[in-house]
């Protein structure tokens, strides 16, 4: 899933896994077991210590500009339509208007908009890649030996090659996340190789039930622990095995792409979906992915996440949704209600990464109250390929350090004092990597 080096989980605590045949299970935190590989118990009256985790969901080609707004805060805030999935947690959300990214303007359209979108860097046209190490990987590579993954870095579209019109290369338009100035991070599409990285599911006994080989393990642990912790395990492992089933009904569909892919001596990555191995439902594919991502940090196995949920020129369709263009061209037209109810499917896709991470009990409180996440476009317009400002959404409180239920409008702001870079560092400073610039900023986003 990343090319980062996976630390020996039995380096970290003993605590805290499963294990069985070829599989090592992560567990989330539970009140009477050492909390995060911690040797002790926290003190009487000493609250513990959560870890904070940052995620990035991507959603190319812009969004209805006529419905993308809110007004007010907390309780009483207005969401625009395009939003309106997200109306059950408005208030665990900022909208943030008005931040831009300047290495992504004037450059011409598409991949010069979308492969700096995480670095502030500007990129460089031609064969040779150049650009800027991500956000996500700077903060992988100063916390990363905290966790068995130093980062996960999944998504719902293969990577496209060659260039576009611009000359820019299209490893732009398919990347996000780069771990340095020219490698984008590999980023894994396949739902069921997704679930194996998780779970360090390897050998021969991959097709068999991950659950099953620990389940002896987790019959020890579940009358050692509290009533609660109890509830809390079985919750889990009843968890598990949902996101298991459905990503063993997908990797029988990736052997027979890999199979026929081979007997026709072409590159599975070539083939279109459902040929390639991945659920022609996206709806399922994008559900498992964020469920995957969930998982990976209830169980602390990794703290830093990007998904992909579209490239950059996408040619994703949505027939459930009653739009007959695919995702590219219905962004030529995005003041029509059907690339409205495409920017509500996929502001529906953060509504449900929400709900389900705040329903993860974590202390007090819930594994989203020791999150930041962020929702975000690569553009504001595809109609017009306005790269002017940024369509950007964060949820969560990263441990009580970042307020949400607020509108941010850095619209008037001047471009000095509406740098997307400058975001960044805010958030970075929350996750305790503090540095004096990134990309075009060395001043923090001011009101965050």
């Amino acid at each position: 899933m990343n090319n980062n080096i996976v630390r020996n989980p039995y380096q970290l605590s003993r605590r805290r896994f499963l294990r069985g045949a070829g599989v090592v299970m992560a567990l989330p935190w539970l009140e009477s077991i050492p909390v995060w590989g911690a040797d002790t118990m926290p003190a009487k009256g000493q609250a513990a210590v959560f870890p904070k985790r940052m995620a990035v969901l991507f959603m190319a080609n812009g969004i209805n500009p006529n419905h993308w707004s809110a007004e007010g805060a907390g309780a009483d805030m207005k969401l625009g339509e395009s939003l309106t999935p997200l109306e059950p947690v408005k208030t665990k959300i900022n909208f943030i208007k008005g931040l831009f990214n300047k290495a992504a303007t004037g450059v011409g359209i598409h991949p010069g908009m979308t492969g700096n979108l995480l670095s502030g860097m500007p990129l460089t046209k031609g064969a040779e890649l150049h650009g800027g190490v991500s956000m996500d990987q700077v903060l992988s590579n100063h916390l990363g030996d905290q966790t068995v993954q130093p980062s996960m870095v999944i998504g719902c579209e293969q990577p496209v090659t060659g260039y576009h019109e611009t000359n820019y290369s299209m490893a732009y338009s398919s990347h996000i996340s780069w771990s340095s100035v020219t490698s984008p991070v590999p980023m894994e599409v396949y739902p069921s190789l997704a679930f194996d990285c998780l779970f360090d599911n390897k050998g021969n006994q991959r097709d068999q039930s991950v659950l099953d080989r620990v389940m002896d393990q987790a019959a020890t642990l579940g009358r050692q622990v509290s009533s609660t912790d109890k509830a809390k395990l079985d919750e889990y492992l009843t968890s598990v095995r949902e996101v298991e089933v459905r990503a063993q009904n997908m990797r029988a569909a990736k052997a027979k792409a890999d199979a026929n892919a081979q007997g026709a001596s072409q590159p599975v990555i070539t083939m279109k979906r459902p040929d390639n191995g991945l659920p022609e439902d996206i709806r399922e594919h994008m559900r498992l992915m964020c469920d995957i991502l969930a998982l990976g940090f209830q169980t602390d196995k990794t703290r830093i996440a990007t998904l992909l949920l579209c490239r950059d020129i996408s040619g994703l369709f949505y027939p459930f949704l009653n739009v007959s263009l695919a995702h590219h061209l219905a962004s030529h037209h995005d003041t029509t209600d059907d690339f409205l109810r495409i920017n509500q499917y996929y502001t529906s896709q953060f509504a449900y990464l929400i709900q389900k991470l705040d329903s993860m009990p974590e202390g007090e409180g819930t594994v989203l109250d020791n999150c930041g996440l962020i929702f975000m476009s690569n553009m504001w317009s595809g109609t017009s390929h306005d790269s002017s400002k940024v369509p950007l959404l964060t949820a969560g409180n990263l441990g009580g350090t970042l307020e949400s239920g607020r509108v941010l409008d850095y619209s008037k702001s001047g471009d000095q004092n509406r740098k997307l870079c400058s975001l960044y560092l805010s958030i970075m400073d929350r996750m305790g990597v503090k540095l004096d610039k990134f990309g075009d900023a060395d001043t923090r986003l001011e009101g965050i």
